[in-house]
């Protein structure tokens, strides 16, 4: 009897030993999010890595997607690569997953299932499908653009809170009775091209390229020359001379300075929401004004935004980690707090569902943007095909700064921005 409890108390040191010893299966994600997502983001992380003790994730953060993009060269050289990585929407997701490092996100789940894949909503995860609508990404930062207003100004300048612009002339006439209340920057704009190109035309029922914009492949143009556009540049250029729009930035600078209280009204994503989390006003959200010439109701807006995306290569065990991770940031509870405290859209009906009644009344105007995106796209809001789009971005950037300065009247600047662009497709 003594042998067999010393043979068991033998193979339970050994078992506890064993037990001890087990380590976690790390996986690592690389990301360049602006400091009040990181914050969000990176205490995701630790709260997964604390509820379990099967996966550790570890994260490494970038200065920009330039800086990620020269290291993700270099650990892709030396076969270390992360398992997870950041990247902003370029408009050619099927060719970023054709790319041999990249594992399209419906691959890794088809191994490892997430319990209900009608969790990832259509309607904000468009811009990472393919063609046959299979997910490549995991769209954790879509946005879509809108407008917020300082209530507060609004009430000092003699204007009615509760009535938000529903035209651009109707903004033009809040703006100038903001300027004349003393506000310094009436209205200001980020991720310029991305709201005043490409959404100008989706939320006015325009396609803003040819060929059903891009989505039905072949050598799709640009139509940035065409009245819409001609007539919405001239009029942002006009504001801009008389200092109703002080403020234009191609990243999202001037959400900063609307969260600071610096102005009274901004165009931007609505992950801008997560800057107005200490302003010390009362602030609105609507969506963006339309034409009443051109449409006469808003359409839905282009969802764009970051991903992240699965790198290849990586063994069984860290596979299923990794599905693991997306697995957690999908599930409702999660899913739903990470939407209210980064103004990133829901991934999911369960999130959406899921969401306090407490944040959207928080932030008046809200909850009616975000059920907007439950009805069906229209028909150019379900996304932009462009390969080699960044060059076309750039393009954009500039000739939308040459005619806000004057540099350009608003007619060449379009016209110079289609002419750019063909040649930069032609190339891609």
């Amino acid at each position: 009897m003594k042998v067999w409890k010393t043979v068991l108390a033998a193979a339970l040191a050994v078992l506890s030993v064993g037990v001890a010893q087990a380590e976690p299966q790390k996986i690592s994600v690389w990301h360049a999010m602006e400091p009040a997502h990181r914050a969000v983001f990176e205490s995701f992380v630790t709260r997964f890595n604390r509820e379990q003790n099967d996966v550790q994730v570890e994260v490494s953060h970038a200065p920009s997607f330039e800086a990620m993009q020269s290291g993700l060269t270099q650990a892709l050289a030396n076969k270390q690569p992360p398992h997870f990585v950041q990247l902003p929407d370029n408009h050619a997701p099927e060719l970023v997953a054709r790319q041999n490092q990249i594992l399209p996100l419906h691959q890794l789940l088809a191994k490892y299932p997430v319990r209900d894949l009608k969790w990832f909503l259509p309607q904000t995860t468009s811009f990472v499908r393919d063609s046959k609508g299979r997910l490549l990404a995991l769209p954790l930062m879509a946005e879509v653009p809108v407008l917020y207003y300082n209530r507060d100004l609004y009430a000092k300048a003699g204007l009615d809170p509760n009535q938000p612009p529903r035209t651009w002339r109707d903004l033009q006439a809040q703006l100038l009775a903001l300027q004349a209340a003393g506000s310094v920057c009436p209205y200001a704009t980020s991720r310029m091209a991305w709201v005043h190109q490409e959404n100008l035309a989706a939320v006015n029922n325009k396609p803003f390229a040819s060929r059903n914009n891009g989505l039905d492949g072949g050598n799709a143009q640009l139509m940035v020359k065409d009245g819409l556009h001609v007539r919405h540049m001239a009029l942002m250029s006009s504001w801009a001379r008389s200092k109703l729009f002080v403020l234009a930035t191609v990243d999202d600078t001037a959400d900063r300075a609307f969260a600071n209280g610096e102005c009274a009204v901004l165009s931007a994503g609505t992950g801008a929401w997560a800057q107005l989390a200490n302003a010390r006003f009362s602030s609105g959200v609507a969506p963006l004004p339309i034409y009443a010439e051109a449409t006469k109701a808003p359409a839905v807006p282009l969802v764009g935004g970051s991903s992240l995306w699965a790198t290849s290569g990586h063994p069984a065990a860290e596979q299923k980690a990794m599905a693991s991770f997306v697995a957690w940031l999908a599930s409702p509870a999660v899913a739903a707090e990470w939407h209210q405290r980064t103004g990133f859209l829901p991934l999911t009906e369960a999130a959406w569902r899921a969401a306090d009644v407490s944040f959207y009344n928080s932030i008046p105007g809200a909850q009616q943007v975000v059920q907007t995106l439950q009805q069906p796209p229209g028909q150019f809001s379900r996304g932009v095909r462009l390969p080699g789009y960044p060059a076309v971005l750039q393009i954009l950037n500039e000739e939308t700064w040459a005619a806000l300065t004057g540099a350009k009247p608003a007619m060449q600047a379009q016209n110079d921005a289609a002419a750019r662009a063909a040649v930069a497709l032609k190339g891609k």
